[in-house]
């Protein structure tokens, strides 16, 4: 079993986004995915949910596209508390946008689209923990099944907004190595690998199925720059695991800046995490 390193309540905080045109990005992220915005003015908008901070979007025209080499984001992923939420987004995305994919994973469902600026979007719930099930070395099993978008649909209650109970439940990457990434977010981190196969591996703190997903699926090998993620940000439950965690990453190697608010460290393929308790 891989050695859990960082306490269970690790979570998932903002995540930014650089994009060339503000408004449709923003229009997209209000309308399509329901969040709420917070704060506004000609180069940033700070979405949410429930008055929390999710999503920041960093206006930069200049800023050059990703490039189809660019390691970087494969999507960020809304975690919604019920399946009356998930309908909701369902009917949004189908009112509004267009629906890339839907999946039963077995522990979640899940719903696929694309911004305006193509970073990939995820909406899911979780179902309850109960019956996901473990394989002797400690991971847990997902699948990818059709998902039943028709039971969905039916449970929504035609709300407009993500409930306050959402946040970002996961950040999926796309990397360089797979094993690049497992040194990093595994050894160095402290998150445990909760799946691999298929060029991918998922990781987690504690028993969730992945607070990290990273895969090498289309080949991409340049370090992050330009558009799409500018940062993530991982909340630790105390000062403690903040520290520990410091301690750990400069002796696996990684430049670590203090802030004043926490940490900032790149992993192996340059994308920035913001570290905070």
């Amino acid at each position: 079993m891989d050695q859990a390193t960082l306490p269970s309540e690790t979570e998932i905080g903002r995540v930014a986004l650089t994009v060339a045109d503000l408004p449709p990005t923003v229009d997209f992220y209000r309308d399509v995915v329901g969040l709420q915005v917070l704060d506004s003015d000609d180069d940033r908008t700070i979405l949410g949910a429930g008055g929390q901070e999710l999503l920041i979007l960093n206006r930069r025209p200049d800023a050059p596209a990703r490039g189809s080499a660019g390691t970087g984001l494969y999507h960020v992923a809304f975690r919604v508390p019920s399946r009356a939420a998930l309908g909701d987004a369902l009917k949004r995305i189908e009112s509004e946008w267009t629906l890339s994919g839907a999946s039963d994973h077995g522990v979640s469902e899940a719903l696929y689209l694309s911004d305006p600026a193509g970073n990939g979007v995820e909406i899911y719930r979780d179902f309850p923990r109960a019956p996901w099930q473990e394989t002797p070395s400690g991971h847990v099993e997902m699948v990818t099944e059709p998902l039943d978008t028709q039971s969905v649909a039916a449970a929504a209650t035609g709300e407009q907004s993500m409930p306050a109970r959402s946040d970002i439940g996961h950040v999926h990457l796309e990397v360089s190595s797979v094993e690049t990434a497992r040194s990093f977010y595994a050894n160095a981190l402290g998150l445990r690998v909760r799946a691999a196969y298929d060029g991918a591996v998922f990781l987690a703190a504690g028993d969730y199925h992945h607070h990290i997903g990273a895969n090498v699926w289309q080949g991409r090998s340049r370090p992050h720059a330009g558009q799409g993620l500018a940062w993530f940000e991982i909340r630790f439950p105390d000062e403690a695991t903040l520290a520990a965690t410091r301690k750990r990453l400069r002796q696996s190697g990684y430049a670590v800046s203090e802030t004043d608010t926490g940490l900032t460290v790149r992993d192996g393929d340059d994308i920035e995490l913001r570290l905070r308790a």
